[in-house]
C-alpha cells in the first residue's frame, strides 16, 4: 500500500501574488508546509506538487519529490491527481501548500481512517468553533456532521438554522464544526472526483467537497484541536509568528 502525501502549489494567487514564496519566521511558506509534512509517520513519501521553478528550488534539498506540474490546472486537487495519476497509489493526501502549522500528527490520523475503514471515500478534519462571530462568518466552511462522524453537508452559511440567537452556550456543537481543509483520498475516488464535472452544488457555494458529497462520498471528519491558520493574506503571517514564537515552533 502506497500511502503518498501532495502538497499543490502554484506560484499565482489573486489575493497574494507569490505567496509560496513568503518569508515567515526565516523560512518560505512552502518549506515550512514541506518540512512539517515530512514528519509523517504514515506517509510513505511527500510530493510538492508546483508549476514554478521557484517553488521547487525553496524545497529541492529536503526529503521529497518534485513533480512540475500544469500552471492551467484548475484547482489543488487537480494538480494533486496530475502528479500522482501514472504512480500506483492507494491513500493520496491533499495538503494544503498555505497550512505552514500543519501537524503530522493530523496527516497520519487520517491516513489511519483510509486504512482502517476500506468505505471511507474521503477523510478531512474539523475543529470547535472559538466564537460566535466566527461560526458566522461566510468565509469559515461549516461540516454537519452525523452520529458516524460522517459529513452531511459543508457550507458557507452559519447551519443548522437556530430558533434562538446563537450563543456559546446554545451553539450546535458537536454535530457542527469548522471545516479544516485537509484532504485524505482512497485513489479511486480521487480519480472519479477530479474526472467529473463542476456541480450545481459545488458551483454554488465554491465548495469543491460538496461535489464528493453529489457523488455521494462517505466523507469521515476527524475533530482535531490542532493549531491551524492558513495564509490568506500578507497579514496572515504575522499570526503565525506570533504562534510560532509563543510555542517555540520550529
Amino acid at each position: 500500500m502506497l500511502r503518498v502525501g501532495v502538497i499543490p502549489s502554484r506560484l499565482k494567487a489573486t489575493r497574494f501574488p507569490h505567496k509560496p514564496l513568503a518569508q515567515i519566521a526565516g523560512k518560505s511558506l512552502i518549506r515550512w508546509v514541506a518540512e512539517r509534512a515530512l514528519k509523517s509517520q504514515k506517509l510513505d513519501r511527500v510530493i510538492v506538487a508546483t508549476d514554478s521553478s521557484l517553488i521547487a528550488d525553496q524545497v529541492k534539498d529536503l526529503d521529497c519529490q518534485i513533480v512540475m506540474t500544469d500552471p492551467e490546472l484548475p484547482s489543488g486537487t487537480d494538480r494533486m491527481y496530475a502528479a500522482i495519476k501514472d504512480l500506483n497509489v492507494d491513500i493520496a493526501i491533499n495538503i494544503q501548500g498555505d497550512e505552514p502549522m500543519i501537524h503530522f500528527e493530523v496527516i497520519d490520523q487520517v491516513v489511519s481512517a483510509l486504512e482502517d475503514n476500506q468505505q471511507l471515500d474521503l477523510v478531512t478534519l474539523g475543529q470547535d468553533f472559538k466564537s460566535v462571530d466566527e461560526f458566522q462568518s461566510p468565509n469559515n466552511v461549516k461540516v454537519i456532521l452525523n452520529e458516524k462522524s460522517e459529513a452531511i453537508y459543508f457550507s458557507r452559511l452559519p447551519i443548522p438554522f437556530s430558533r434562538v440567537p446563537v450563543t456559546l452556550d446554545t451553539f450546535p456543537s458537536p454535530i457542527c464544526l469548522k471545516h479544516i481543509g485537509l484532504y485524505g483520498f482512497r485513489s479511486s475516488f480521487l480519480e472519479t472526483f477530479c474526472q467529473t464535472p463542476v456541480s450545481v452544488l459545488e458551483k454554488s457555494e465554491s465548495l469543491e467537497q460538496l461535489r464528493a458529497m453529489s457523488l455521494g462520498a462517505r466523507i469521515k471528519v476527524i475533530k482535531t484541536h490542532h493549531f491551524f491558520q492558513g495564509i490568506d493574506v500578507p497579514e496572515d503571517i504575522q499570526k503565525v509568528e506570533n504562534w510560532i514564537t509563543l510555542n517555540h515552533e520550529n
